[in-house]
């Protein structure tokens, strides 16, 4: 284990790191007066932003919630690190070799990272590994997965940009690479990268196309493997890394780290629903997708989104688009989406294309400008969710329009923006073939 860090280290750490740019990483910041900038807190839930930095003292304030602090403590709070792994995570990152006291030091002759920083430091050794598995022609078992995206329309520049690779079959390729590499047994099993048997330790991933799962700070942090061979002993279609110490679903989402300045910018997200479909976005010309890795979309990916898109209530509203596929499970997910609607201030669209493919499916069928124009071409939630509701009964009869008009009537009540309830009053009105007295009655 290493020492003490020597207290000139801190400093000097502290002095070279900036703080606007460590807090950018999860919360987008606007001008607000000399020497200051604010935004949306990510230490409690805020529609209007109280949360301020100021870039040239090295402190945050949070006049919501108290938390203030310097960029260490910063890091330490939002990433759930200690102290010493909190300076050696801004150190790497800023390339500035730490000193420790006497009796502590480097491990196994370099410079020790700490265990959050072991644990990233082995997925970017695992991603590059499969990444050159993928890319070695010469490498027969990963043709599936080159089969895969070339049927998906990504050639091999799609796929080192995206950072794709391919696990071998063998089951221990990935565990003797990272023990080559110096990475303990523990490491690596609590990395989630390995599991461990009756028989030893075994790849997590066999077989499988893999995609690295980012944080918003860029470093790799889990996989996401997709089913390609046709005798995979494991029939679902995904596997996704397991929760680990540097790794929770509800923390992360896929492609937010590319994504996010220009969700920042253009204050738009879109949320897909998988893989292939963020990298189907860009390569379209929609450069704010992202999705869940694994998981349903949540309150803490809303937190997250948030914080990066700007989402107050003051100014030009932002906007959020969910693209959903246009089966059962889609509508689902989308009513899901309404239900958690009122965390937004944002207003919240569904893009669903009229066939139901995913974006994948429909820039392969129709092209680039498909895609665009299934983002630019999305409906309010609101609408999607009342347009889902009433398919559900028959138009046809009095009973079915009164039970429709009782199905959609709290949807209606929900509208966030009371100035808009009229007008939405008699557009279902007119959807359900009623007068609109009797939707107000």
């Amino acid at each position: 284990m290493a020492g003490r860090i020597r207290a000139e280290d801190i400093a000097a750490v502290k002095e070279r790191t900036s703080i606007e740019d460590v807090i950018r990483d999860h919360v987008t910041l606007r001008p607000a007066g000399v020497g200051s900038l604010k935004g949306l807190c990510p230490f409690h839930d805020e529609k209007s932003p109280s949360f301020t930095v100021r870039p040239t003292v090295g402190s945050y304030h949070c006049f919501g919630c108290g938390e203030s602090g310097d960029v260490i403590s910063f890091v330490q709070k939002v990433e759930h690190l200690t102290f010493t792994e909190s300076i050696e995570r801004l150190a790497a990152k800023i390339g500035f070799e730490l000193r420790y006291e006497e009796g502590g030091g480097p491990r196994d002759g370099g410079v020790s990272l700490g265990k959050r920083s072991r644990l990233i430091e082995a997925h970017r050794v695992a991603q590059e590994f499969y990444a050159e598995v993928l890319q070695d022609r010469s490498t027969p078992e990963a043709r599936p997965g080159r089969d895969f995206l070339r049927e998906r329309g990504f050639d091999g520049a799609a796929a080192e940009r995206f950072g794709i690779g391919f696990a071998p079959r063998s089951g221990e390729a990935l565990t003797r690479h990272l023990r080559e590499r110096g990475f303990t047994e523990d490491e690596i099993v609590t990395g989630g990268l390995t599991g461990r048997g009756s028989r030893g330790l075994y790849d997590r991933f066999r077989g499988r196309l893999v995609w690295p799962i980012r944080d918003t700070t860029g470093d790799t942090v889990g996989f996401g493997a997709r089913r390609v061979l046709d005798d995979d002993r494991i029939a679902a279609k995904y596997l996704n890394t397991s929760e680990t110490p540097i790794y929770k679903k509800s923390q992360v989402l896929y492609g937010l780290d590319a994504a996010k300045k220009a969700i920042s910018t253009q204050r738009l997200a879109v949320v897909v629903e998988g893989y292939p479909d963020v990298m189907a976005a860009p390569l379209s010309g929609v450069a704010r997708a992202v999705a869940t890795c694994g998981t349903a979309f949540g309150i803490d990916h809303i937190k997250i989104l948030r914080r990066i898109m700007r989402d107050e209530t003051d100014g030009p509203q932002a906007r959020v688009v969910f693209t959903f596929d246009g089966d059962a499970a889609g509508q689902k997910a989308a009513m899901r989406a309404f239900a958690e609607d009122q965390r937004w201030a944002a207003q919240s669209f569904v893009a669903v294309a009229p066939d139901g493919m995913d974006p994948c499916e429909l820039r392969i069928a129709k092209g680039d400008a498909s895609v665009r124009a299934l983002v630019d071409g999305a409906v309010p939630m609101f609408e999607f969710a009342v347009r889902t509701t009433i398919r559900r009964f028959d138009l046809d009869t009095a009973e079915g329009r009164v039970q429709a008009m009782k199905a959609v009537a709290p949807i209606v009540g929900s509208i966030r923006d009371t100035s808009l309830r009229p007008e939405y009053t008699r557009t279902v009105s007119g959807w359900l073939g009623i007068e609109v007295e009797q939707m107000v009655s």
